[in-house]
């Protein structure tokens, strides 16, 4: 059995080569992660799990080590086709309560509407955990609302890439991450 993550930090990248394995593997250089062996897991923030910044959760990494991640993942080799890969948090106002984290991967949404979606996403999925009454077909900005006035979410963040595809048939890969962290932040957090 494994520990619960005490951190967690977002991360994004794009890569573009003639390669399709070689265009993630550069999206991967770009998100600071291609030196993980990346174990893609499901969309559960742990309780007590720490949202820290890109700079310090990379910092954190040792190379080769055993590293998961939610991950969102879009390639494309169309040239001018728009691809994007986003990632989503909600995080409960309660620390001993679960998050969620969502990953969405989209052809033809711009970075703005990946990111709203990946938020809509996270927080509704807390809200249904979480008791909080909204109507599901309301617009995102009414149930957003609704949710910060029930005082139980501390609220969303995310990440998105956005690329348009190559020219000359090469290959565009977009990524985006939530990469768990099991150290404390601080030796009074262990």
């Amino acid at each position: 059995m494994f520990p619960h993550p005490k951190r967690v930090f977002l991360t994004r990248g794009i890569g573009i080569h003639r390669q399709q394995l070689s265009a993630f593997e550069y999206a991967l250089r770009d998100a600071d992660i291609e030196q993980q062996n990346l174990v893609l897991v499901s969309s559960i923030l742990s309780p007590q799990c720490e949202l820290v910044p890109r700079s310090v959760g990379v910092a954190a990494l040792s190379p080769g080590e055993i590293t998961f991640c939610v991950m969102a993942r879009t390639e494309t080799n169309e040239f001018g086709r728009c691809i994007a890969a986003g990632i989503g948090l909600a995080r409960p106002t309660d620390p001993a309560h679960y998050g969620y984290i969502s990953e969405h991967h989209a052809f033809g949404m711009s970075e703005a509407e990946t990111t709203e979606h990946v938020e809509d996403l996270a927080a509704t999925m807390l809200a249904s955990t979480l008791g909080i009454e909204f109507n599901p077909d309301a617009a995102w900005d009414e149930r957003k609302r609704v949710y910060e006035m029930s005082h139980l979410m501390v609220g969303t963040d995310s990440i998105v890439a956005a690329a348009q595809g190559a020219p000359r048939g090469d290959w565009t890969c977009v990524v985006a991450a939530a990469v768990f962290l099991f150290t404390p932040s601080t030796p009074e957090q262990q």
